[in-house]
């Protein structure tokens, strides 16, 4: 005796290989159609057009699943989609339009979905998912020989190298000269990265449609004690994706991209070493904190996903000493942003933005530390959330605890050209942005700008504010102590002043 029982989800039929090379050529000429239809132009009509040909294009591949009856139920539900849009083609129209060109193929086509919850799970996988099999479904197809098998495992070291020589060019103006060396222009002439974008666009919306693989209830034997074992599974390219053959590859590449930019970081910025011509230090310390730090998330997110709990790579001895020298190299580049943006501050003053990115950084770096700590230690992730957050909780509670106007307008009067000879002219209507607590520091630039008018005026207003916040029922500690501040300076000029 045997039962059935519905369930897993499977594949109405399994991907037919041969027909592949043919479904990828109708994907490229109605990627050409829309670039003929869209590109450049104002869609009205032309989506309905394409509309048309993609459901014959699905219709041509897919007619051996085709069901009569239902097929006619769905060309009525694709004609009424179709009306709104030739009516007027809007948001509203563009969904229905859509909706119903899913629905009209998933009806004509996979008879074997009934019901309401399951066809809406359906074409939520195909609009959620189908956009992205394109890619992953190429990487199963021709996966077969030792080239492309060699090619996927290079795919994600090349893809993310890539960006952070982007980040690197863009923190590093060394650098950006090395690239610009390359001349991208000339390829840019005659290739348009929009239009490239909008063709890859163009085929991953296409193809979900044109090589469908619907899902339905497989029906499974329970008593199975006799029945042969199946063959198992061929293993599939995506496996390979975040394995340790290419951890490995990435970890090697991004060590060396990452030692590049720390060594040219150790000549110009540590050493001092003379910068190349009409490249100044200044523009060499703006371009490289915020970049960097992008750099190190990046970085971070990378490890945390390759080093995951029970993943492939997480014992391996040749990628584990691999991943801490990264991560030092990644916390070393935070250093290096460190400074970039104190020499920055150096010369164009302090800003709330500025202290924010050095309380960040300072994050950054810690975060850095304890995933080493995690992975070292084989804690969870969700210890290392908590680590994190209790160092954050540490963080803002300390910074509600410092007088962040006082630091900065002191600060920036302290090192004006005015005061100091160097730095940047004092920003006169940035130090009348702040408070009460900047009172000090407009005293010292008043002694410094003396036929300034408006810093006279700006300080009998907060002077004003400063005696409202003493009052019980504004007092604040803070408060207090200003008035102290102030009741000693003034103190110290009356005294310093001649009699009579």
């Amino acid at each position: 005796m045997t039962s059935l029982a519905s369930t897993i989800a499977a594949d109405l039929r399994p991907i037919g290989h041969s027909s592949i090379p043919a479904k990828l050529g109708c994907a490229v000429t109605l990627a050409a159609l829309a670039d003929w239809l869209f590109y450049g132009h104002r869609i009205g009509l032309s989506l309905t057009l394409f509309a048309i040909a993609t459901v014959c294009v699905s219709m041509l591949f897919n007619h051996a699943a085709l069901d009569l009856r239902r097929g006619i139920i769905g060309t009525a539900i694709l004609v009424a989609g179709l009306l709104p849009a030739i009516e007027e083609l809007n948001t509203l129209s563009f969904l229905i339009l859509v909706t119903a060109l899913a629905t009209a193929l998933l009806l004509a086509t996979n008879p074997a979905t009934t019901g309401l919850a399951e066809r809406a799970r359906t074409l939520r996988n195909l609009f959620l998912l189908g956009p992205f099999r394109v890619f992953l479904e190429a990487l199963e197809v021709f996966n077969i020989s030792a080239f492309t098998r060699g090619v996927a495992l290079w795919l994600l070291p090349a893809v993310l190298g890539t960006v952070f020589v982007a980040l690197f060019a863009a923190a590093n103006p060394v650098i950006e000269q090395w690239v610009s060396l390359l001349n991208p222009n000339v390829i840019f002439e005659y290739v348009s990265v929009l239009r490239v974008l909008f063709w890859t666009m163009m085929l991953a919306l296409v193809w979900p449609f044109i090589h469908l693989r619907w899902r339905r209830s497989k029906l499974v034997v329970t008593d199975v004690a006799d029945a042969p074992a199946p063959p198992p599974l061929p293993r599939a390219a995506s496996a390979e994706f975040l394995g340790p053959s290419t951890i490995l590859r990435s970890l090697i590449l991004f060590n060396l991209l990452f030692a590049a930019q720390s060594i040219l970081d150790g000549i110009y910025l540590w050493g001092h070493v003379a910068l190349p011509t009409n490249m100044t230090y200044a523009a060499y310390a703006h371009r490289g904190a915020y970049p960097l730090i992008a750099t190190a998330l990046l970085a971070a997110a990378f490890v945390l996903v390759a080093m995951r709990p029970g993943g492939p790579a997480e014992k391996s001895s040749v990628i584990r000493p691999l991943v801490y020298l990264w991560v030092g190299q990644n916390v070393l580049l935070v250093a290096s942003s460190i400074l970039r943006l104190e020499l920055y501050v150096d010369i164009y003053m302090l800003t709330y933005w500025r202290i924010a990115a050095f309380i960040w950084m300072g994050l950054v770096a810690l975060g850095l530390v304890l995933i080493v700590a995690r992975i070292a230690h084989d804690r969870s992730n969700r210890w290392l959330v908590s680590a994190n957050l209790i160092a954050l909780t540490i963080v803002l509670y300390s910074s509600s605890l410092v007088n962040f106007d006082a630091m900065i307008t002191d600060y920036n009067v302290a090192h004006s050209r005015e005061a100091s000879g160097t730095g940047a002219e004092l920003d006169i209507g940035y130090l009348l942005s702040f408070g009460p607590q900047a009172l000090p520091a407009i005293e010292k630039a008043m002694q410094l700008r003396t036929r300034d008018t408006r810093l006279a005026q700006r300080r009998d207003m907060l002077q004003d504010e400063q005696w409202h916040d003493l009052t019980w029922r504004a007092w604040g500690f803070r408060s207090w102590r200003l008035q102290r501040r102030l009741d000693a300076e003034a103190r110290v000029r009356s005294s310093s002043q001649p009699a009579g």
